[in-house]
């Protein structure tokens, strides 16, 4: 009774700490590929002019992303592993080329400098959501009603074209991608907390969600960065 009192606490901290691992493995693989699409696309100016000559690709695009993000968070349950994974990585490609635009639009040292603040943000963000006792869950909803509404208004700045909702829009955009990113860390780790006979299929489909999730708070977290601080190219 004293011994399996004693490893059940264990096994639990192994499966949340290999989680995590997992997560972000697959999460900075993303970005990795997304960085370089977006850097090679970026040079090449017939994949630009292929990509931004004709506003159609760009909408379809991100149609195609939005319908990825759908896919594998939707139909994680009922697909393989090797397909999450597979979708992940196609996601990750044409978010790429997507976002290869920030290098014809900002300098390269003020791209590399916004990344490391996104990314110091959301590493100290992630771990705090990590160690917390507070529990987050009950602001999920909240910052869910926030993104909506920042979504909302940014489609309607599309046409208005008013740099103080832009402004507000993006530090708005900056709070509720923190909140994300703490709320999306503490609830992988407790879906650690509750596997205590993880097969290799369940803690692979749960690493490819929550990879997802932390690679789009910490994109958006870059690119709304780069929108407030980013030092245009002359």
């Amino acid at each position: 009774m004293r011994e399996g009192y004693v490893t059940q606490p264990v096994l639990t901290a192994a499966n949340e700490n290999a989680l995590l691992r997992s997560v972000y493995n697959w999460m900075m693989l993303g970005l990795l590929i997304s960085g370089v699409v977006a850097y090679l696309a970026a040079n090449s100016a017939g994949l630009q002019q292929i990509l931004f000559g004709n506003s159609v690709v760009i909408w379809i695009l991100l149609l195609g992303e939005l319908g990825l993000v759908f896919a594998i968070s939707g139909g994680v349950r009922t697909m393989s592993v090797s397909a999450a994974s597979s979708l992940f990585l196609v996601f990750s490609i044409v978010n790429g080329l997507t976002i290869s635009s920030i290098f014809l639009i900002y300098t390269s040292s003020s791209i590399t400098t916004t990344f490391l603040a996104a990314g110091l943000t959301f590493g100290a963000t992630s771990f705090y959501g990590y160690v917390t006792k507070t529990n987050l869950s009950s602001l999920g909803k909240y910052l869910f009603m926030g993104l909506i509404g920042i979504i909302i208004a940014s489609v309607a700045n599309f046409f208005m074209r008013s740099s103080a909702i832009s402004w507000l829009v993006s530090y708005l955009g900056i709070i509720i991608f923190v909140g994300l990113t703490a709320y999306d860390t503490q609830k992988i780790r407790r879906l650690g907390e509750r596997i205590t006979n993880p097969s290799e299929e369940q803690f692979g489909k749960i690493a490819i969600v929550g990879a997802l999730a932390l690679y789009l708070d910490f994109i958006n977290l870059f690119l709304l960065f780069l929108m407030l601080f980013g030092r245009g190219r002359d």
